[in-house]
């Protein structure tokens, strides 16, 4: 992140940057290689943050956007969208096309989910770009950065969904939930039942700091709609305090 942050400051040249990245993949790679996995990633290194990494450098967002309080005090704040139209500034392909450089293993691509960039569209409305241009332009680019992944190769292409906790904690009917899950099932439905396959989700208690945003919300009240998402796979990250709690949910 230091050198990312000397990088937009203008105190470190893109050359030296990528230098810095490539070598901080290899050495991922190589030890998640030495592992014995059969499939690795890249460790998301190079990425600015890897829920924002697609608007990282835009102009069209400010830094005063949702604020996500965590279990310690600390608060993260996403990006918030000044204006339209909505697109990415980089796809995870170029950091797949790093990894694969490296890697001998096939590569797993994590990329962040629909959902979780939906939330940089203001409350307030952009005047001449309404929700529903943005929610179009955001799934032809949510769509893209799937296929550009799997196109490269990737043997699984990984959304992070660790926004789905969170959720529930934010609005415990769960219509927040299942207006995301219905959101990233809009995007699923756009590849075939083989394409399918090599896409899964990621949830989490939301790590950051040492500390969580969304640890308290039992499993149990997220995996009924987690697995509406018509995905090929599913990756939970538990704590220890929370294995006996989704053990017995799993069980029933």
């Amino acid at each position: 992140m230091e050198g990312m942050r000397a990088f937009a400051e203008g105190r470190l040249s893109r050359e030296a940057l990528n230098r810095i990245g490539d070598l901080a993949v290899r050495q991922t790679i190589e030890q998640l290689e030495a592992t014995g996995s059969p499939i690795i990633t890249d460790g998301e290194q190079t990425k600015p943050s890897f829920a924002t990494y697609p608007v990282w450098g835009l102009s069209n967002v400010a830094a005063d956007g949702v604020a996500i309080p965590f279990a310690d005090g600390h608060v993260r704040v996403l990006p918030r969208l000044t204006s339209g139209p909505f697109h990415y500034g980089i796809h995870a392909d170029e950091y797949l096309r790093v990894a694969q450089r490296y890697a001998q293993v096939p590569v797993k691509q994590a990329i962040i989910s629909a959902s979780a960039l939906s939330l940089l569209y203001p409350p307030a409305g952009l005047t001449g770009y309404s929700r529903e241009a943005f929610l179009d332009d955001l799934l032809r680019e949510h769509e893209a950065d799937i296929r550009r992944c799997l196109q490269l190769g990737a043997c699984k292409v990984q959304i992070d969904f660790t926004e789905g906790r969170l959720a529930l904690k934010l609005d415990p009917t769960g219509e927040l939930l299942r207006s995301f899950v219905e959101l990233n099932n809009q995007v699923l439905e756009r590849f075939s039942q083989e394409e399918r396959a090599k896409i899964g989700v990621h949830t989490c208690p939301g790590g950051d700091k040492d500390s969580t945003h969304s640890a308290e919300v039992d499993y149990a009240e997220l995996l009924p709609s987690l697995f509406d998402l018509n995905a090929g796979s599913f990756y939970l990250r538990v704590i220890p305090f929370l294995v006996g709690n989704l053990r017995g949910s799993l069980v029933d």
